[in-house]
């Protein structure tokens, strides 16, 4: 086992025994064989898009079973073991068709087969992480597939709701295949690049089918108390199996509550009809074993980020998608047209007892980039007078390390004149202070989910537009970014294609960026680390 995709792999180095996050040594070299067999259908999948023969479900494919490798997604050896069978098929059928066409693009993983499923791990030993020798090499490709893993997850949610672009599975195909050449490293860090562009394409096209279905999402007061009915805890990303969870539990005395990284859901227009969806419990994914425990209810796992099961509520927890976890219930996939079937949790949820409050009161979001833009008026003006002196991007990944506290320490030390963009988990590290407002616009505006920060970027480009600037490094914005697993670097990706420059990294580096590969980071980009709070604001607050 070798694993360093997440921030807190062991010592920085690399998980070789155990991942940090729960993840066994069998799991990992299941993921890691699963990615190998992702490259062979890539191989003639590029093949067949140059013979004008593109196939959409093998792209979909593709994008679910990278999905179902990142970090805290999928630990269920049984379901992996389906994904590389399922895998080796399609690409066989590919390779029946294409292999004349392929005499120098063949790889091992395009003539491996084995339905053997005691021969999986005796491969994926051999083709995992660390069988690219040069270390340089290992690193771009580490980091192009860290970021196709995050655009993955992001083009799975938006076909989820119809909306799909074939350039995108191309491009996921181009970039794993390109991972079995031998490429330089200007090509490498070209596909890199290009890497950043298709996931603002995908964010952009995630963000449109999220709006187009749920609306836009609005400025909410967000209830964290809880009520006196038996309720159900739905946390993860995917917005779809939100919607058919409140129509399934509307009228059955079964509240809806969200955790996590569905927090944002409280802001769709399309949700808030529905009178029993009470509002959020708890804080981000890493402290769900608590949560989960005094929630009392059945808690249902739509995506990352899941965490080891404890015994105190493994009766009651639930995935579906493409989580999974051994030992839990899995809600199967909806039939085409049809709704999943959430019916074992809501009888479940109505014997019950109600959740034990933890905490009261309200939180703000919906700070998408529409609800934003309304107040543009407002926020240029605060801008031109300096009532607003600089926005700090802080949005991200939270995670358990204790140097986490950093972005709490600079959220309650930044001065009264700076306002906080986020989205994704890290706002659980200040979403909850007292930290007031500019002339009415709250100094954390909360765009959402980690895929909103497509948001954050939407409203950055029209204040550069607003001001007549040519490089969007003149605004006023500084970005303290946290991150913890693959999606963020894909977001981290998507910021450098647009030419953003000077991000702090914390708290800290990836472990997959070599030293010469950091550099080129660095040279190009002005990536650093986070260093002390005091140090850091008073740079941040100097344009630095």
């Amino acid at each position: 086992m070798f694993c360093y995709q997440c921030q807190e792999t062991a010592k920085n180095i690399g998980c070789n025994v155990k991942g940090v996050c729960g993840k066994a040594e069998e799991t990992a070299n299941l993921q890691d064989l699963l990615v190998y067999v992702l490259k062979g259908v890539s191989i003639f999948g590029t093949i067949a898009k140059k013979q004008d023969h593109s196939d959409r479900e093998t792209g979909l494919f593709i994008a679910r079973a990278l999905f179902a490798t990142i970090t805290n997604v999928n630990f269920d050896n049984d379901r992996l073991i389906e994904l590389i069978r399922k895998g080796l098929q399609l690409r066989n059928e590919l390779k029946a068709r294409y292999a004349g066409l392929a005499a120098e693009d063949l790889h091992d993983s395009a003539l491996w087969f084995s339905d053997d499923v005691n021969e999986f791990s005796t491969k994926a030993a051999q083709v995992g992480i660390l069988k690219t020798d040069n270390e340089d090499v290992r690193s771009l490709r580490e980091l192009l597939i860290y970021g196709l893993k995050g655009i993955a997850a992001y083009a799975d949610h938006a076909a989820l709701l119809g909306f799909e672009d074939e350039k995108i599975y191309d491009f996921m195909m181009e970039g794993l295949a390109s991972t079995t050449k031998d490429l330089s490293v200007d090509e490498m860090v070209a596909l890199v690049m290009k890497a950043g562009e298709c996931a603002v394409n995908t964010m952009a096209l995630l963000d449109k089918a999220n709006t187009s279905t749920y609306g836009n999402p609005e400025l909410s007061k967000v209830n964290i108390g809880v009520g006196t009915n038996p309720g159900i805890l739905i946390s993860g990303h995917d917005l779809k199996d939100m919607q058919e969870l409140l129509e399934q539990t509307e009228g059955t005395g079964v509240d809806v509550y969200t955790h996590g990284e569905m927090l944002p859901a409280n802001a769709y227009p399309a949700f808030k009809k529905y009178d029993h969806f009470v509002g959020n419990y708890g804080n981000s994914w890493w402290r769900q074993g608590d949560e989960f425990a005094s929630f009392n209810g059945p808690i249902l796992m739509t995506t990352n980020c899941i965490i080891p099961v404890r015994d105190s509520y493994k009766d009651r927890i639930f995935t579906t998608g493409m989580a999974g976890y051994p030992g839990v219930k899995h809600i199967a996939d909806r039939k085409e047209g049809g709704m999943k079937d959430f019916s074992e949790l809501i009888e479940l949820a109505k014997t019950c007892e109600p959740p034990v409050e933890i905490e009261t009161g309200e939180i703000l979001g919906g700070f998408a980039h529409n609800q934003v833009l309304a107040l543009a008026d407002k926020v240029a003006n605060a801008i031109k007078s300096g009532a607003i002196k600089r926005f700090v991007f802080m949005a991200g990944c939270d995670g358990r390390h204790k140097s986490r506290s950093y972005y709490t320490d600079v959220a309650r030390e930044l001065p009264d004149d700076m306002v906080i963009l986020t989205a994704g988990c890290a706002k659980y590290r200040y979403n909850k202070l007292e930290l007031g407002d500019i002339g009415g616009i709250p100094r954390v505006l909360d765009a959402g989910q980690c895929n909103d920060c497509y948001s954050l970027v939407v409203v950055a480009l029209k204040l550069k537009e607003a001001f007549g600037l040519d490089d969007i490094n003149d605004l006023p914005i500084s970005y303290d970014i946290a991150w913890y697993e693959q999606k963020a670097v894909t977001v981290l990706l998507a910021l450098l294609f647009l030419g953003v420059k000077g991000i702090r990294l914390g708290p800290t580096l990836p472990a997959f960026l070599s030293p010469n590969v950091l550099n080129v980071l660095v040279e190009n980009f002005d990536i650093k680390p986070i260093g002390d709070v005091k140090t850091d604001i008073e740079a941040m607050m100097e344009g630095r």
